[in-house]
């Protein structure tokens, strides 16, 4: 069978899955050697990948069981691993206002909590004292943002916005809405992420596909599959970066202005197809779905359609892994994790269900240097896998604090586990 191939301008990360390899283009070559000479390695590697349908699709879902007493992930030596909140309701994403309280996301696909409940912890212990419901009677609620004055959040069919005071326990202003977001769809990709840049004027916000590949035309993904751009106010919309097939971690590069996201990439492909990843987002940049995956690979099942858009598809930064369903991101940009961690990404990876064997279910970093990675992705926090029938978790979003430590949101089981260095 023939081999789909493709060569990737990166430094040193090579990731191969079987196949072949092949030359290298003139424009690979100059996108290289633009990395400039502040790059740990400015060489260029093959990414080779199976072609479709090489292996067969199957829909494998393991039991989320949850922890047993006394179990916990495990991380590296040198770090520690503690409980910092649990019996919450599908904890998804986590957000750290600038009085230093815990924002936590229960939402899920199905029979959602629908809020957003505060941790407070008072006397600095790593272990919060306070909790309580901030707001309920959301819809699907994942992102939030404080920004002059104001609290933002992002449920799957909008952004609204609450006049916000630093320390109150639970909203009870009324909000108002100020952008509609599609919602629904075959795969209801429906987390919805909010960002803002250095100077507050702009937010962005990531809106997954409404399907896996348009499988019901292109009309039901219009403003989907983006990172959108808006003003503060709601204004301004347009669309920053396209072709991310469910873009949901979105953090910037630390001592940069570059817009970094995890993207969930398509299924039913086979095994090995196609891999996931974390790419810095170019303003105007098509990333390929649905027409083409990981650089202009064409997918089979929209052969022919936009040739004009596959030959502009741009390649993502760091493959990672095919079904891992990497959603979280967040680089470390503070000092208490040793140096090698320091300015690294680390990547939520919930897991996979359209793979034979189960992958994902960890969080993975990726080391950098000046603002570009430097090294293959690495396990960090793993032990969510009990068999291959059973993981105890999932964890998602990936929230650094501002005492160096990071939460890890582990959805299924409920819970939020905090890793400090020792």
């Amino acid at each position: 069978m023939k081999t789909n191939c493709l060569i990737i301008a990166c430094t040193c990360l090579a990731l191969t899955l079987g196949g072949c390899s092949t030359k290298v283009s003139d424009e690979e070559k100059e996108a290289a050697a633009k990395s400039g000479p502040d790059s740990v390695e400015t060489v260029t590697d093959s990414l080779t990948l199976p072609a479709p349908f090489t292996t067969e699709s199957v829909e494998n879902r393991p039991e989320e069981a949850g922890w047993p007493e006394g179990k916990m992930p495990t991380a590296p030596a040198g770090f520690t691993v503690s409980k910092y909140a649990d019996k919450l309701k599908n904890p998804r994403w986590t957000y750290v206002a600038p009085n230093g309280d815990v924002l936590v996301a229960e939402s899920n696909t199905k029979k959602s909590a629908d809020r957003i409940t505060l941790l407070r912890d008072v006397n600095k212990d790593g272990k919060p004292e306070i909790k309580e419901i901030f707001m309920e009677n959301l819809k699907q609620p994942l992102g939030m943002l404080v920004l002059k004055n104001y609290f933002y959040v992002a449920n799957t069919n909008g952004v609204f916005r609450y006049p916000y005071k630093g320390g109150e326990t639970k909203i009870t202003s009324k909000g108002e809405k100020i952008l509609d977001l599609p919602a629904g769809g075959y795969n209801n990709h429906w987390t919805r992420n909010l960002l803002a840049n250095a100077d507050g004027s702009k937010i962005y916000i990531s809106v997954g596909s409404a399907s896996n590949v348009a499988d019901h035309g292109m009309d039901e993904e219009k403003r989907r599959a983006n990172i959108l751009e808006i003003n503060p106010d709601g204004s301004g919309e347009r669309i920053y970066a396209s072709g991310l097939r469910n873009p949901v971690g979105m953090d910037w590069a630390p001592g940069s202005n570059v817009l970094w996201t995890a993207v969930n990439e398509r299924d039913k492909l086979g095994d090995e197809l196609v891999p996931d990843y974390v790419t810095s987002v170019k303003e105007g940049g098509f990333y390929g779905w649905p027409y083409a995956y990981f650089g202009k690979n064409e997918d089979p099942r929209r052969k022919g359609e936009r040739s004009d858009l596959v030959a502009k598809t741009l390649v993502p930064d760091v493959p990672l892994g095919s079904h891992t369903a990497s959603l979280g991101l967040a680089f470390y940009d503070k000092t208490q994790f040793p140096a090698k961690y320091q300015n690294g990404a680390f990547i939520g990876q919930h897991g996979s269900w359209n793979s034979s064997k189960l992958t994902g279910y960890k969080v993975v970093f990726i080391p950098f240097k000046n603002g570009k990675p430097a090294g293959k992705p690495e396990d960090f926090l793993t032990g969510f896998i009990e068999s291959e029938k059973k993981v105890y978790g999932r964890p998602v979003g990936v929230t650094v604090m501002e005492d160096g430590s990071m939460l890890v949101n582990d959805d299924s089981a409920g819970t939020i586990w905090r890793v400090s260095a020792k």
